[in-house]
């Protein structure tokens, strides 16, 4: 976690390309492995509920787990763009979703749409960026003035570059533990495939998310956190569940369609509210803290 933001943020300044586009491209394919190698794996081995599960549940818990943990260690200020363009594609593809899978199943052709859809939105952001790229440029000229010396300052482009690759495996092959080993305590007990991706899942293959937000925030390269998130949830449900489903069809559990997909749109308009509502366009503690706490009511219901 701590190698993956220190190489991504070396990546961002070579490329010339704005921090905020990093953590919501390299940084959130990154940490969106660990959700991918487990949706294709269920989906393989025959557990459809497991692979659609994971992608919803790890969903709701960037947003009211990871987010609000990194927002409690340090309050993290939302840029325009998030609200402006970000937050909409997260809506749209949530909802789309929930059309596509109305009917029970996600095809092959509605997973094509999902990955067309996500390709588009990653090229309109990099170009978008452009505008950016000056004033965060200017930025760290001045910071190199001052004399900022960051551990990543002095750090080769190629040398980042494999220590991001080297980060990414470590994280998806820890997080791959972690489910593998939760999933069969869970199974002891009893616990339905829904219920099993849903909460603890959903959770392991969230960890990459949250160590790197919570170290993010810890170096408060706070672009990084929000942007991660929002790139994650956004690459979970367009590439995730679109190679999933080109893979194999997945067929969605009707509890699914009539209550977890209504958390995941209600759990995006929470933020947005947690956007504007003063201290507006930052998420600060006690915001994390409410986060948190419905989150937690929703693990209880879930459980039940």
């Amino acid at each position: 976690g701590k190698y993956i933001v220190e190489s991504s943020v070396v990546i961002a300044h070579r490329l010339k390309i704005p921090t905020m586009i990093i953590g919501l491209t390299v940084v959130a394919f990154g940490t969106s492995a660990p959700e991918l190698l487990v949706s294709v794996q269920a989906a393989i081995k025959g557990f459809p509920e497991m692979a659609m599960g994971n992608v919803v549940g790890s969903n709701i818990s960037n947003i009211l787990l990871v987010l609000a943990i990194t927002a409690l260690i340090f309050p993290i200020p939302v840029p325009a763009k998030s609200v402006r363009l970000d937050w909409p594609v997260l809506m749209f593809v949530s909802l789309l979703l929930f059309a596509f899978s109305w009917d029970g199943t996600l095809s092959r052709t509605e997973g094509l749409i999902f990955i067309l859809l996500l390709l588009t939105y990653l090229a309109f952001s990099v170009f978008s960026s452009r505008r950016m790229m000056k004033a965060q440029l200017a930025d760290n000229e001045n910071k190199s003035e001052e004399g900022n010396t960051s551990p990543e300052k002095g750090m080769k482009g190629w040398i980042a570059g494999l220590i991001f690759l080297g980060s990414c495996i470590g994280l998806a092959f820890g997080a791959d533990l972690l489910v593998d080993n939760a999933a069969i305590i869970a199974e002891d007990f009893g616990i339905s495939q829904r219920v099993i991706s849903i909460s603890m899942v959903a959770v392991g293959t969230s960890i990459p998310e949250l160590t790197t937000s919570a170290i993010a925030a810890f170096r408060k390269q706070t672009d990084i956190s929000i942007g991660n998130i929002i790139g994650s949830n956004i690459f979970n449900l367009g590439f995730v569940l679109g190679i999933t489903s080109m893979v194999k069809p997945l067929e969605v559990n009707p509890m699914i369609i009539s209550f977890d997909f209504y958390w995941l749109f209600g759990i995006a308009l929470i933020l947005m509210c947690m956007m504007f509502i003063p201290p507006k366009l930052t998420l600060s503690r006690w915001k994390g803290l409410v986060m948190l706490s419905i989150y937690l009511i929703y693990l209880y219901i879930v459980l039940q």
